[in-house]
């Protein structure tokens, strides 16, 4: 029982994580259509940009309380510009054309910021300072530190924050009309351009912040680590309903429980043959698994083709 506890304490924590990663994809796809397969990369930039404010900010004798919010307020504005810039070079000059063109235009931009980031910061895996106590608390006999407590409380108010902002502000309106038809929606005096840009600056700040909390939950950042964790988030959100905010969430908790409970039982059951290396297998084997059976997702809306 105790076991049962501790995985499904870490699924959450994970797939609260994933949630917020598939946040962004979904904002995105529910205005544009598109799949920012960047959206990882820009994950990966929020961590590394925190390590480097964290880091001289320390040595300078900054109290340790202040270090992570100051390192996640210039993380947060770093990607912010940076989603701001890719969206208005790479992928405004293609709004209207063919879908394979951003597809592939997505994936160029995951790679030039995957090696932009070597060229800053180097091939390495970069130690993540221990910014939260690390006493773990006893839950049923599960074991909870507060970081994992802390990025499962964060995470939730975030995803309320944005669903608040999507259903009860002037911009959530504007951001549903866009999704709705962006025709229309400029006719009604939106202005979609900026719609659009400010939906990239939204969710890459999420990225940022689901950046950190990877890095300060592992200890560690990289240049590769948004390349995994994005594909993950993809299949998060394409298992909740792509497109769908909630699904988005729902997704992501029901992927984090599945790797967890996936790699601890079926390990078990294999005799270690399909333990935690092998816990990126049961996410990809679900995203097949739903593709195959139900494309639109859980939460996702069946759309007929027209004649």
């Amino acid at each position: 029982m105790e076991t049962l506890i501790q995985q499904i304490v870490n699924g959450l924590v994970l797939g609260a994580v994933y949630a917020l990663v598939a946040l962004g994809y979904t904002m995105v796809y529910g205005i544009l259509g598109l799949i920012n397969f960047a959206h990882g990369e820009v994950v990966m930039v929020g961590a590394l940009v925190t390590l480097a404010v964290i880091k001289p900010l320390a040595a300078a004798g900054v109290p340790a309380v202040a270090l992570l919010p100051l390192g996640l307020i210039v993380a947060m504005l770093v990607c912010m510009a940076l989603g701001a810039t890719v969206e208005r070079i790479a992928y405004r000059p293609l709004r209207n054309a063919p879908r394979l063109a951003p597809l592939i235009t997505a994936i160029g931009v995951s790679i030039v910021l995957q090696y932009g980031a070597v060229l800053i910061w180097g091939r390495g895996y970069h130690a993540y300072p221990e910014l939260l106590p690390t006493t773990p608390l006893e839950f049923f006999g599960a074991r909870i530190s507060p970081t994992q407590i802390a990025i499962v409380l964060v995470s939730s108010l975030i995803m309320a924050g944005l669903l608040w902002l999507v259903h009860r502000t002037r911009l959530g309106r504007a951001m549903r009309a866009t999704a709705e038809n962006p025709a229309v929606a400029r006719l009604m005096g939106v202005n979609v351009d900026q719609v659009i840009s400010l939906t990239f600056v939204i969710g890459s700040a999420l990225g940022a912040v689901a950046g950190v909390l990877v890095s300060i939950n592992y200890s560690v950042a990289h240049y590769q680590m948004g390349f995994t964790l994005g594909l993950k988030a993809f299949t998060a959100a394409v298992l909740g309903g792509i497109g769908n905010l909630g699904g988005a969430m729902v997704g992501g908790l029901l992927l984090g429980l599945i790797e967890a409970l996936g790699a601890g039982y079926i390990g078990d059951l294999t005799g270690g043959l399909f333990g935690s290396n092998y816990r990126d297998v049961f996410a990809f084997l679900v995203l097949v698994a739903v593709l195959i059976f139900r494309p639109s997702g859980l939460l996702g809306e069946r759309v007929a083709e027209r004649a």
